[in-house]
């Protein structure tokens, strides 16, 4: 073979090496898979990811501090007779014109986004009360219902009776939340616990206490 012919050998076998990484490095590789959002269930279940460590429970105080009155040891004043719930048993109802009806345990709520704040809790003319707050935002709770066209307004209710509503579009303002934690402990049994409505830009009356249903109607 002449010296032309093997440089023109030699270049083709160069090429040929080069065009041959690309091609290789194009085969596709598996790609990372991205959750697909599916429909919301009934019984919403805990991330795996989930890891919760216990929340211990602020002490009731012995005396019972009256109505509206100051509870020292939290600093908080007194709106409505404290409940015993089990938080075992526990579960929060969403139910209504919503298209897919929750019951959720306390441990699901606590594995759902969290949000955290400092607003100031005001009863007019009776007190202002500030503390540190987190729990699940409503409109995450809400958006897993999915209300139904035509509903309007959202009803929470405690386990003491009392009851509290707002209109649709204001209960899924952003900064509203349910309330499992207080100051970085689970809220305390003489308010609200073992969930409470954290309201921002309300007065307090809205803020239900011992939370056990959401109705959106």
């Amino acid at each position: 073979m002449s010296r032309r012919a093997r440089n023109l050998a030699s270049s083709l076998l160069v090429c040929a090496s080069v065009i041959a990484v690309p091609v290789a490095a194009q085969s596709p590789k598996p790609a990372a898979q991205t959750p697909v959002a599916q429909a919301p269930t009934a019984e919403p279940t805990r991330p795996e990811t989930c890891s919760l460590a216990s929340l211990p429970i602020p002490p009731t105080p012995a005396k019972t501090p009256g109505y509206t009155e100051l509870d020292e040891s939290t600093g908080l004043h007194v709106t409505g007779g404290i409940q015993q719930i089990d938080v075992k048993a526990y579960r929060l109802e969403v139910t209504g014109k919503v298209d897919h009806p929750l019951s959720i345990t306390y441990d699901e709520l606590r594995c759902m986004p969290r949000i955290e704040a400092r607003p100031s809790l005001i009863c007019p003319g009776f007190f202002t009360d500030v503390a540190t707050w987190a729990g699940t935002p409503l409109k995450h709770l809400i958006g897993l219902a999915g209300p139904k066209v035509g509903a309007t307004s959202v009803r929470l209710f405690g386990a003491d009776k009392y009851s509290a509503s707002l209109p649709l579009e204001d209960a899924m303002a952003n900064g509203n939340f349910l309330a499992y934690e207080w100051e970085g402990k689970a809220v305390p049994r003489l308010h609200g616990f073992p969930l409470r409505a954290v309201f921002p830009q309300t007065e307090g009356n809205q803020w239900v206490k011992w939370l056990i249903r959401i109705e959106v109607y």
